[in-house]
């Protein structure tokens, strides 16, 4: 794989119920942003929400259309009902709530009403992981382990504003239920302008030779930043980025993976169940034998508290990962 420059000035992203800070550059309400231009030459799509307009960056889309924009109310399981309903009848819905009730509320909904259909139903998840502070109520520490166990759904964890966009598109066009966590508010930017997006392709972001980093959402900007700093330590780290959660790119994985002797994956999420269970099931495989580091949430419920401290607790941030990798060395 070639390695592809992104250089946006990074600093550490904050969770998105903090401001982005330290001149990094950002854009406000990326999702609604793009499916409000989406909306001028897509007709059949539509905007849903559980009174959570506000709070999932669907206001855009609700401001350009407002008679194709529905609150259901605070009922999770209607929403994925109703907007099974209109996707019957030739519409595209665009559902948007907290992942928490997405999935722990509305699972079976999701489950049989549309991924059983393959209706063409894509739900908009915020609060994903641990980026709110509001404990193990709001936390969606738990999502992907959960969604991925759905028949035909495809998954996605963007990294950043940048990617958020392109997945809007793309899964604008993709045939079927998709489930995308949403990064909310004023969004980091990552990647350059002109990033592809692809459903089901995984990109090598930068080359190493003594340790790979394969990351997802959030946590490949804390990738590509440890990255650089354990480059001035004179550990040289490769960075792997998943965005796509399913379908998986094992081979991409595979691949990324025999050229280091030690793998770390980063998530922010469980380390149970979700991406570094896909790593290890793919190495597993494909009979590739490395050693696993697992960077992402332990199997408990997070308590309330500011973002920033609860991510350094729990080592999500950019100086948790260098010093876990440079324990490794």
């Amino acid at each position: 794989m070639s390695s592809t420059a992104i250089e946006a000035g990074r600093t550490l992203a904050m969770g998105q119920d903090e401001a982005v800070g330290g001149g990094q550059r950002s854009v406000e309400a990326p999702f609604g942003k793009a499916l409000a231009r989406l909306g001028h030459s897509r007709p059949d799509i539509v905007g849903l929400t559980a009174d959570l307009g506000k709070y999932t960056d669907i206001l855009p889309f609700r401001d350009a259309f407002p008679e194709r924009f529905f609150n259901v109310g605070m009922a999770e399981q209607n929403l994925v009902a109703v907007a099974a309903g209109l996707a019957r009848i030739g519409k595209v819905p665009f559902a948007t709530t907290y992942g928490v009730f997405a999935t722990r509320r509305a699972y079976d909904f999701v489950a049989i009403a549309l991924a059983h259909s393959s209706l063409d139903v894509k739900i908009v998840a915020g609060l994903p992981g641990l980026t709110t502070g509001y404990g193990g109520t709001h936390q969606a520490i738990e999502d992907l382990a959960l969604m991925r166990m759905i028949p035909g759904l495809t998954i996605i964890d963007p990294c950043d504003a940048t990617e958020i966009e392109a997945a809007t598109d793309a899964i604008a066009e993709h045939r079927g239920p998709v489930y995308m966590r949403l990064l909310r508010g004023n969004v980091p930017v990552v990647f350059e302008a002109g990033y592809r997006f692809e459903i089901g392709r995984a990109r090598q972001l930068r080359e190493g030779s003594d340790v790979g980093i394969i990351s997802t959402g959030l946590m490949t900007e804390r990738a590509l930043d440890a990255a650089e700093g354990l480059r001035k330590q004179g550990i040289s780290v490769g960075v792997l980025h998943v965005p796509t959660i399913k379908p998986f790119d094992a081979e991409a994985v595979a691949e990324f993976s025999t050229g280091f002797n030690h793998i770390v994956t980063a998530e922010n999420h469980v380390v149970v169940g979700g991406l570094a269970s896909l790593v290890v099931e793919t190495l597993f495989d494909a009979s590739i034998a490395k050693k696993v580091t697992r960077i992402g949430l332990p199997d408990r419920y997070i308590e309330c508290g500011a973002v920033p401290a609860l991510q350094a607790k729990y080592g999500l941030t950019t100086e948790a990962v260098i010093a876990t990798i440079a324990a490794l060395n």
